[in-house]
């Protein structure tokens, strides 16, 4: 598959610059990868007024977008590799959403509020991400990102994409071996996928 492979942290040296290094299961296991790192290279994540007033309008020109755009649509699968910062991906990810996950590319509008999906190409979505806190809490909140992802991005995509969550939590207290140990588990997942 070719997989668009979305990375988003700010730092180099991060546990989270080591899982997106990790993804090259996918290129072992056969699969064509074209990432995109947010921070690396400086995407702004800013929805301005004159695109907000804009966003309906599937013909208004994205000139800044067109290179996301088109990875978008020429992707079959999502790889997406985040911490969780405040039971939700960081604000980097989430404008990266809500400037390119637009009307006319990941959806269209189909009467009253009904959402038609236009990402139908992409079959299998996987995030691999990291939280501070424990399982137990996520619970107790409703793992409100799995939610996003679940209920808003993957009904834009193929009728029945596939959504795997590979999860670490408690990253805040994880050892040396409990993060070596997640890594092959991406790994794995990865080159399973």
């Amino acid at each position: 598959m070719r997989v668009l492979l979305v990375h988003c942290h700010p730092r180099r040296d991060s546990f989270n610059a080591a899982l997106r290094d990790a993804a090259a299961a996918l290129e072992a296991a056969g699969h064509v990868i074209e990432r995109l790192d947010l921070y690396e290279e400086g995407f702004d994540p800013r929805l301005s007024a004159g695109e907000r007033g804009a966003y309906y309008d599937e013909d208004a020109g994205r000139p800044d977008l067109t290179g996301h755009i088109a990875a978008l649509r020429r992707a079959e699968a999502l790889v997406l590799v985040y911490p969780t910062w405040w039971f939700g991906p960081p604000a980097m990810l989430k404008g990266w959403f809500d400037r390119v996950w637009l009307p006319g590319v990941a959806f269209a509008l189909g009467g009253a509020k009904v959402l038609q999906p236009r990402l139908t190409n992409i079959r299998r979505i996987a995030v691999v991400t990291t939280y501070g806190s424990p399982r137990w809490l996520l619970w107790l909140v409703g793992w409100p990102d799995w939610r996003m992802f679940r209920f808003g991005i993957r009904p834009l995509c193929a009728p029945r994409c596939r959504l795997d969550w590979i999860a670490l939590t408690g990253m805040d207290g994880a050892t040396q071996p409990m993060r070596a140990r997640f890594i092959e588990r991406v790994c794995r997942r990865l080159s399973a996928f």
